[in-house]
């Protein structure tokens, strides 16, 4: 089903591609237009960089065009080592899509599309975005065991959480980080598994091309921590500090870790460990709603 998108999300699809991921001259407009099709040139007599934008999405608006468009935009390729910036466009392009009743999903490097059956708008931030009250926080109950996984999985969740624990003071920073980031996924992996209807059915599960739900074990970690969220299982700061910690986990690969220059500091495997206590915290408060 082509998307098709009103004025003002149209107008915000603009100034994406103009502007806010990286701006584009005239002759770059051009080229980018004509990589979906057009035929035009740059020269005497070429509009205003917003008038042209304008034109060409309007014709290609509800055209298998404008999904190229939308996902040329938004190529993880054209983020490389800026993917948390590229999840907030997305995220902020989500706003105005959502009065379309569409959304944009990321899984690893493929943009995608979810039809909405009504417009979603999300519920305000109930906790701050910044890291230094995100590490505030303090959990009275960390349990595994509440969350009800199969014994044996949770056998092994809290092995790597006190292996976790011996790390940190060992200032082994980045085994803390790989370690927690493993441990969220198995923790996800095992809810899913236990609630396979709820994280299949929700918006946000990762679809293959002819729109079927893809097998758990094909989902990246992005996707089950924006399930986790859309069933309301963690909070607001924990899903975006969950992200952090998946593009951290990314650097298990040493030469990711050498291309990017990144050094594991105490900080943020502090905030590694945050996110999974939060993440434990929050999913057993929450998991006796999933069903309801």
């Amino acid at each position: 089903m082509p998307v098709i998108l009103t004025p003002k999300t149209l107008e915000k699809l603009r100034l994406l591609i103009n502007e806010e991921t990286g701006y584009r001259s005239g002759p770059q407009l051009v080229q980018f237009f004509n990589a979906l099709g057009f035929n035009d040139s740059y020269g005497q007599g070429f509009p205003s960089r917003w008038m042209f934008t304008d034109e060409k999405l309007k014709i290609i608006n509800g055209s298998p065009e404008l999904d190229r468009c939308i996902r040329s935009v938004l190529s993880p390729a054209n983020f490389i080592d800026r993917i948390s910036e590229l999840d907030k466009h997305i995220a902020e392009f989500n706003k105005y899509l959502a009065f379309d009743k569409w959304r944009v999903t990321r899984s690893g490097a493929e943009i995608g599309f979810t039809k909405l059956e009504k417009i979603e708008i999300d519920d305000p931030p109930q906790a701050s975005d910044n890291e230094d009250e995100f590490l505030k926080r303090e959990f009275a109950d960390i349990s595994i065991e509440k969350i009800g996984l199969e014994g044996v999985v949770s056998d092994i969740l809290e092995q790597r959480i006190k292996e976790i624990e011996r790390c940190f003071p060992a200032s082994a920073y980045l085994s803390v980080i790989l370690l927690a980031g493993s441990t969220l996924e198995g923790l996800l992996l095992g809810l899913a598994v236990k609630h396979p209807k709820q994280f299949n059915l929700s918006k946000s599960s990762p679809k293959d091309s002819s729109g079927k739900v893809k097998s758990f074990q094909d989902w990246p970690l992005s996707a089950f921590i924006d399930v986790a969220r859309d069933l309301r299982l963690i909070q607001y700061d924990t899903h975006k500090f969950s992200h952090s910690l998946r593009d951290f986990r990314n650097y298990i690969h040493p030469f990711e870790q050498m291309s990017s220059g990144f050094s594991p500091r105490e900080h943020t495997a502090k905030i590694c460990l945050q996110v999974l206590k939060a993440v434990i915290h929050e999913i057993g408060e929450n998991v006796s709603k999933i069903n309801t």
